[in-house]
């Protein structure tokens, strides 16, 4: 059937929506896609509501009504009837994570957008894993190994959002995967607390920059790299603190390091280390950072579009996909993706009229 998805990722930068045909085991077709970014003051709400604090509820029917309008959008630039897709995968936006207290929160109104939208919606894809004792993350996974079913392995597929999480599929077609450490959210940050930038465009800032080594081994001495997987991590779960005084330039040179090494510090856990490493998420688009990960991993590191996938659109898709696994009966997350006990179907379906069911 043909699915919609949805995701608002940590960075917090935009909504992404994605239309593909799957029977929940291959992708047959990928249909178009759109990134819709988030108003700036919208961005300063959502930011506001991190953690869970502040107006949740408003901001949550803001989000919601921001989803709809770009899945409308999308199914404008579509072209065929709404009715031909089966179902929305609305992952929503994630307020707080803390797995080890049982507890993930993605706000997003799913009864809301079915209504808006006419079409089925299934959401709070991670509850069900937390409930079990699982992380909740990555969940993204099982969509690369479709993905990926005619590539040489064992191979890497590494997001890099706000935080970074790996997906490594090994010979035998099983799957490991985790939160390797931070993503952009700190450089991010660090541009805009020292110049109101949202990002490090191009990477162009770090480039400038020299990594001070001192402050990067503090960085690294984070209990966050001794766990064992499966791990996964809350946006805000790392700290810029110890870069207190550096240039801007400096500043993001180390933080483009510390995304680095905690990659390269996870092949620890990687029985048979990848040859290759494909990148998706918005940090691919750093020069910066995809050269210092090619000089830290030691073999070819290169964007997810060097194999004909669509890095920008690519966990929607991958929303799109779990959401027809839920209609199905499929599982969406594995012990080795999650350390959920066994695979586990998550998610919750709303019809249009408002009903859902688990």
């Amino acid at each position: 059937m043909w699915a919609l998805g949805l995701m608002s990722g940590t960075s917090m930068d935009g909504v992404d929506a994605a239309l593909i045909e799957s029977d929940g085991e291959r992708v047959r077709e990928l249909g178009p896609w759109i990134s819709r970014p988030y108003p700036d003051g919208f961005r300063r709400r959502l930011r506001a509501i991190l953690g869970g604090q502040g107006d949740v509820a408003g901001v949550e029917r803001e989000l919601t009504e921001f989803h709809a309008l770009t899945a409308r959008e999308l199914l404008a630039a579509w072209g065929r009837p709404p009715g031909q897709v089966g179902v929305v995968g609305f992952h929503g936006h994630t307020i707080l994570h803390r797995p080890e207290a049982g507890r993930t929160w993605q706000i997003g109104d799913g009864p809301r957008l079915a209504a808006a939208l006419g079409i089925d919606v299934v959401n709070d894809l991670r509850q069900a894993d937390v409930a079990a004792g699982g992380q909740g993350a990555p969940l993204a996974p099982v969509y690369h190994r479709a993905l990926a079913h005619d590539l040489p392995r064992p191979l890497a597929v590494l997001n890099i959002g706000g935080v970074a999480n790996v997906t490594v599929i090994d010979r035998s077609n099983g799957m490991l995967a985790f939160d390797t450490g931070p993503g952009n959210a700190l450089i991010d940050d660090w541009l805009l607390r020292h110049t109101g930038r949202a990002m490090d465009e191009g990477g162009a800032v770090a480039a400038a920059g020299r990594v001070d080594t001192a402050r990067l081994a503090r960085l690294l001495d984070h209990p966050y790299f001794d766990r064992v997987p499966p791990k996964s991590l809350d946006r805000d779960d790392f700290s810029a603190q110890p870069l207190a005084g550096l240039s801007l330039a400096d500043g993001a040179a180390t933080l483009v390091a510390f995304t680095a090494a905690a990659v390269q510090r996870a092949l620890v856990h990687v029985a048979e280390p990848p040859g290759r490493w494909l990148v998706c998420g918005g940090g691919r688009h750093n020069p910066a950072l995809m050269a210092a990960l090619a000089r830290e991993l030691g073999v070819p590191v290169e964007p997810v579009e060097a194999v004909g996938w669509r890095g920008d659109a690519l966990e929607a898709e991958a929303f799109a996909f779990m959401a027809i696994r839920h209609l199905l009966g499929l599982p969406i997350s594995f012990p080795g993706t999650t350390g959920a006990p066994q695979p586990m179907t998550g998610g919750r379906r709303h019809a249009p009229a408002g009903i859902a069911s688990a």
